[in-house]
């Protein structure tokens, strides 16, 4: 077990580094949040040639693929607007109303069971982002775009399942990111800032953190039972305290870490009660010893 979650822990700490590379390009060297998003497709698209298969090109013909990666565009071209002007770790917490969403999607689309007891903390997970954005007059404007960038998330996540039959991992990887570089890509070369060193590094770095993460990720779930991984995505918001913490200084104040806290417990109890329906039928079927 101590292998799997060191594997998730080093996938839910590249996927912010990389963010973190991209708020610095936003925040320090004036580059666009569409140069970025752009950046991190191209580049991702590049890494990830070598998951490219015969079967990959056939998908580039079917629409549902492209809403898939118009979502994802979406989700990341508005994460990286957030990251402009909101701390790392309140970007995080209020992205991840994604999950919520994408139970609430699943369930009217895809007809997949409701219980009253995950409904329950569906809602206070939505409870905790709610206190990390506080909808008002002293909201940061960064985070209605991190809550944005989640409801993107949130259905790109939800049309994953209903595709998943259709295609492996890799294949969607490579498609999701060929499509959003080719969406951006007018957008993107118009916003190229001055290249410089440190510019070409952050660049390098936010692309290569993303897909590592993400390779990592599709690797832990090709191995092990999503059940089992679902409680440590939440790792991702410990990861990005840590980091928004170490490179800018900054730590959430009282209300955030309250609704940090209130996400965390509602998304890992969740995905514990999810791993304990999967287990009970396989513990039932097991062979009864005999005295």
């Amino acid at each position: 077990m101590w292998k799997v979650f060191a594997l998730m822990f080093v996938a839910m700490s590249m996927i912010p580094a990389g963010d973190t590379a991209g708020k610095l390009l936003t925040q320090n060297h004036d580059a666009s949040p569409v140069f970025v998003a752009w950046s991190r497709f191209a580049l991702g698209s590049v890494l990830a040639l070598p998951l490219m298969r015969a079967d990959t090109f056939r998908l580039f013909g079917n629409w549902r693929i492209w809403l898939r990666a118009l979502l994802l565009t979406g989700g990341i071209t508005s994460i990286q607007t957030a990251l402009q002007t909101a701390p790392l770790a309140d970007v995080f917490a209020a992205f991840f109303i994604g999950p919520i969403f994408s139970y609430l999607l699943s369930a009217l689309l895809l007809g997949e069971r409701v219980t009253v007891a995950r409904s329950g903390l569906m809602a206070l997970g939505f409870l905790g982002v709610v206190l990390v954005v506080r909808p008002g007059f002293e909201m940061s404007p960064g985070l209605p775009w991190a809550a944005l960038a989640g409801l993107f998330y949130g259905a790109f996540l939800t049309a994953s399942r209903w595709l998943a039959p259709i295609a492996r991992p890799g294949s969607l990887l490579v498609t999701q990111l060929c499509i959003s570089t080719l969406i951006l890509t007018p957008f993107g070369v118009a916003d190229i800032p001055a290249l410089t060193p440190t510019v070409s590094g952050l660049t390098l770095a936010s692309a290569a953190f993303s897909m590592g993460g993400n390779f990592l990720l599709l690797f832990a779930y090709a191995r092990n039972e999503a059940a089992t991984l679902a409680p440590l995505v939440y790792l991702q918001l410990l990861s990005a305290v840590a980091l928004g913490w170490v490179v800018f200084a900054q730590l959430p104040d009282a209300l955030t870490w309250l609704g940090l806290c209130l996400i965390l417990g509602a998304g890992v109890t969740s995905a514990l009660m999810a791993r304990i329906k999967t287990d009970a039928p396989r513990q039932s079927e097991s062979p009864k010893s005999h005295n």
